[in-house]
């Protein structure tokens, strides 16, 4: 239950969490017990609510629970770490959990930082310490849901944490997708009246990002109702990318080939990052 006037009920009020949470139930009393302390609660609470995946792109959630979770709430810093500290210990003004007072990380970055807890004290008053490569250390007091609270409503900045911060913040769940590539003939409109005709036709839609390099782009969003992540572009040749649940392929198929049809874009080809694609254009849309 969220206490409706806390920090992760404003979270979840600004950054709607998914259906289902990845890897985001199991026992807590174990799970404390395999790392030798207590957890904060505003912590299992937002497991439970997001589970594993990545908020606005830039942090990536670890949680207790799953076995095939390849991001795992684990004490290893130490492990890791210890050895170099001994060669640079300049570099690691902080212990590492379970020495006293150790970072303990809750999050990582496709960059390489870590997002930890400073465990001194209590764990509800543990302060957020986010730790990045080049041995830069940013602390937040306040607890994790008050940090994600400042951060997703921007009232706390970061240096280490690399988003889009003309973009509203949003979660993607961590669930297994397939992707296609769609090779795509040029067609007669340009670029920008293609890409409005694609988002319309598979409306509602959410920008990720977008990038223009030498006459190039691509443009990335998700469909909102359905958690479909596409990549329209340019860079790598005219094509759509698209990436969907499993269960989901027939669905997502009709709907990006019906919305290419109103595109007047021809689909050339089509393959997947292992090979030929399992979609069919039927017979009368043969490449």
């Amino acid at each position: 239950m969220i206490d409706a006037d806390s920090h992760l009920a404003r979270v979840t009020a600004r950054v709607p969490p998914p259906v289902e949470a990845v890897n985001g139930r199991g026992d807590w009393v174990d799970a404390e017990r395999a790392l030798g302390t207590r957890l904060p609660d505003d912590y299992k609470r937002l497991v439970e609510t997001y589970g594993r995946g990545d908020f606005w792109g830039a942090l990536c959630l670890c949680t207790p629970f799953g076995a095939d979770n390849p991001v795992r709430l684990e004490a290893n810093l130490l492990e890791d770490f210890g050895p170099m500290r001994e060669r640079w210990p300049e570099d690691y003004p902080h212990p590492f959990f379970p020495e006293p007072g150790g970072l303990l990380t809750w999050a990582v970055t496709d960059s390489g930082a870590q997002l930890c807890w400073l465990t001194e004290g209590s764990p509800e008053s543990w302060p957020v310490v986010i730790w990045s490569r080049d041995a830069d250390y940013e602390r937040f007091d306040g607890g994790i849901a008050a940090f994600l609270d400042g951060w997703t409503s921007g009232r706390i900045s970061s240096e280490l944490l690399h988003h889009e911060p003309q973009l509203a913040p949003w979660f993607d769940a961590a669930i297994e997708r397939d992707h296609i590539y769609l090779k795509l003939d040029e067609g007669v409109l340009p670029y920008t009246e293609r890409l409005r005709i694609l988002r319309e036709a598979l409306a509602p839609t959410a920008d990720r990002s977008a990038d223009e390099y030498n006459g190039t782009r691509q443009d990335h969003f998700v469909v909102t109702g359905t958690g479909w992540e596409l990549t329209y572009e340019t860079a790598y040749g005219h094509q759509l990318r698209v990436a969907f649940p499993p269960a989901d392929s027939e669905a997502a198929r009709q709907a990006v080939l019906a919305a290419l049809d109103r595109m007047g874009c021809a689909v050339r080809s089509l393959h997947t990052v292992h090979g030929a694609s399992s979609w069919s254009l039927g017979p009368a849309r043969s490449a």
